[in-house]
């Protein structure tokens, strides 16, 4: 029976891990990021991969680092036929690329070569994009450039955040590689060498991504909002303090007052002005040092002083 490692960290990960076993697939142990503090109490918390794992009954291996790490020199141990990695967040050093003889497969949550990197998901909705999917495709040093094997293509709706994204996507990666495997195992499978000119990154998402300029448009800013939702969350300040926005809609509203001003409150909601004459309607947020909460929650407590005229940063 084919030997497989699986390489993954986030919630996306768990389903494809879980397709795996449920597969009757052979998975010898599992490789993911170590326990991270979370929250504001800074909880020590095992990745979605871990607990997934555990929960199956399956190894756990989890390096800082790969590179020249002990637990490298581990998993090498254990002679895999394949790698399978799905959003690990690590770069696989080329002495473990080299050893898998079915060589190791990454599932990527975009249509290569468009969005190479780390955060795909978030940059195709912060983009407007219309479309995304899963690809595929074998690994080699250089960051998501290996050759395609295989891809699936899904719409991006109007409303459509991160979070919802990445369940879309990791239910597709998990019936894609589904489908794929075989022919994988078999060495049947298509092999497409990706096209250069086409190429497009998603960085790991900056600090200055998640501030919010109100100088942008309405609907660059929905993109935005949503494409940081629910995490790491867009943010601007008001009185000079921090202020997220966890949900805004675009409205058919339209005011030429400066970018940031608050043009409307009503009794779920306010407005404030963007670039190009037209407001955004902000749903939810989350005031500095208070929890996340409606629009309508926050104008009856902390945002009660909340006037027309006022000034987001």
């Amino acid at each position: 029976m084919t030997s497989i490692i699986f390489m993954g960290t986030p919630a996306f990960s768990a389903p494809i891990l879980r397709m795996l076993v449920d597969g009757g697939y052979k998975v010898n142990a599992v490789v993911t990021q170590p326990d991270r503090p979370v929250g504001r109490k800074k909880v020590l918390t095992a990745p979605p991969v871990k607990e997934e794992a555990l929960r199956l009954g399956l190894p756990v291996i989890q390096p800082n680092k790969l590179k020249g790490s002990d637990e490298l020199e581990q998993i090498i141990a254990l002679k895999p036929d394949l790698i399978i990695t799905a959003a690990f967040g690590q770069i696989l050093p080329k002495e473990l690329l080299d050893v898998p003889n079915l060589g190791c497969i990454n599932v990527h949550a975009s249509l290569l070569p468009a969005y190479r990197g780390g955060a795909p998901i978030h940059q195709a909705i912060i983009d407007g994009q219309s479309k995304t999917g899963v690809t595929i495709m074998y690994m080699e040093e250089k960051l998501d450039a290996g050759d395609i094997i295989s891809q699936s293509e899904i719409s991006i709706e109007y409303n459509d955040d991160t979070g919802m994204l990445f369940k879309k996507l990791s239910a597709v990666g998990s019936e894609l590689l589904k489908e794929t495997l075989p022919s994988i195992i078999a060495k049947t499978n298509n092999r497409t060498k990706q096209d250069d000119t086409k190429v497009t990154f998603a960085k790991n998402i900056s600090r200055e991504q998640e501030r919010i300029d109100w100088n942008n448009s309405a609907l660059q800013l929905h993109n935005q909002i949503r494409g940081l939702h629910p995490w790491p969350v867009a943010f601007t300040t008001l009185d000079g303090q921090v202020v997220k926005i966890w949900k805004a809609n675009t409205t058919s509203l339209q005011t030429n007052e400066k970018p940031g001003t608050v043009v409307e409150i009503g009794s779920d909601h306010f407005a404030v002005q963007t670039g190009k004459s037209e407001a955004i309607r902000i749903n939810e947020l989350q005031p500095a040092g208070k929890k996340k909460m409606s629009a309508e929650d926050y104008l009856r407590g902390v945002g009660s002083k909340l006037r027309i005229g006022d000034i987001f940063e």
